[in-house]
């Protein structure tokens, strides 16, 4: 027998290894480029439980579309999903209209849901949520986790919210515009244009600013002293996202509010949009506070 023919089996064995290490490259590349997909959401078994709903909750100079690269991502995972309008009319109202959506929503019905708040979204969830069985986890994406009696402008107002870009002289950064009915001293309150590149739009693109700045949608005054009732977080398990290039809550007070909610944290490189800068991390976290509601 041949030298040659004696190590053809060997030759043949290291091309078949070689082409399996090839293959599974591949597949972890390939899982790699999709966040929410390496989370497995279509992959997991959930064991006959029931897959939960999603309701994402936006928040102050911002509507539903903010969270347009997320939906898509947790659709593709076989999520339904739903991003009902914020009033943005102050806190009780705006709590009081998503808890309607959840509790008389006959689509919701007997379904788990998981709720997600961005922003001022986040003080929104945290009082809709309250009381409501239906709701097993909530996700807060760079967002107010207030606890009673707490206002988003008295977490502002702590040490750790110290350097926020909408803090400093209201006159520099809103443009307060009246509305019918509204109380004497209230106003629609519009964030200065100039506030959305390297403030409220960091991270993004300059053109992604301008549209942001024109089509954004004002927060009621008031909503910054409103105060916050009975918290959801202490009753449901919570997740919290922080962008920890964050300019509107500086890091320093998501984490703390996070950390206080005993919440799950993420930390990501992104600014106070991460959920248009990054919707994939963020559509990942969602999948992970999904899945733990089995």
């Amino acid at each position: 027998m041949s030298a040659d023919t004696t190590a053809h089996p060997a030759r043949l064995r290291l091309a078949i290894a070689a082409a399996i290490l090839a293959l599974a490259g591949l597949m972890a590349a390939a899982f790699a480029g999709s966040p929410a997909r390496a989370a497995g959401a279509r992959g997991m078994d959930w064991a006959g439980a029931a897959k939960p709903v999603i309701v994402l909750e936006h928040g102050a100079w911002a509507d539903a579309s903010s969270w347009d690269g997320v939906i898509k991502i947790l659709t593709r995972e076989g999520f339904t999903v739903y991003a009902p309008p914020n009033p943005l009319r102050g806190l009780a109202p705006d709590a009081a209209y998503l808890h309607d959506f959840l509790t008389g929503n006959a689509a919701l019905a007997g379904r788990p849901v998981v709720l997600a708040g961005h922003s001022y979204g986040g003080a929104v969830i945290t009082d809709a949520a309250a009381g409501d069985p239906q709701v097993k986890a909530l996700v807060y994406v760079d967002a107010f986790i207030p606890a009673r009696g707490e206002s988003i402008g008295a977490l502002l107002a702590r040490p750790q919210g110290a350097g926020s870009c909408i803090g400093g002289n209201p006159a520099q950064v809103f443009n307060p515009v009246p509305f019918p009915g509204a109380p004497k001293g209230d106003a629609d309150l519009y964030l200065q244009p100039g506030k959305f590149p390297g403030c409220f739009a960091s991270g993004l693109s300059t053109t992604q600013a301008a549209v942001l700045a024109a089509t954004q949608r004002p927060l009621v005054a008031s909503a910054a002293t409103d105060v916050s009732g009975t918290p959801a977080w202490k009753t449901i398990p919570s997740w919290a996202v922080v962008g920890t290039a964050d300019k509107v809550i500086p890091p320093a007070l998501l984490t703390f509010m996070a950390h206080r909610a005993h919440a799950r944290i993420t930390d990501i490189n992104a600014g106070h949009l991460s959920l248009i800068s990054n919707p994939g991390a963020v559509a990942r976290v969602i999948v992970q506070a999904a899945w733990a509601t089995r």
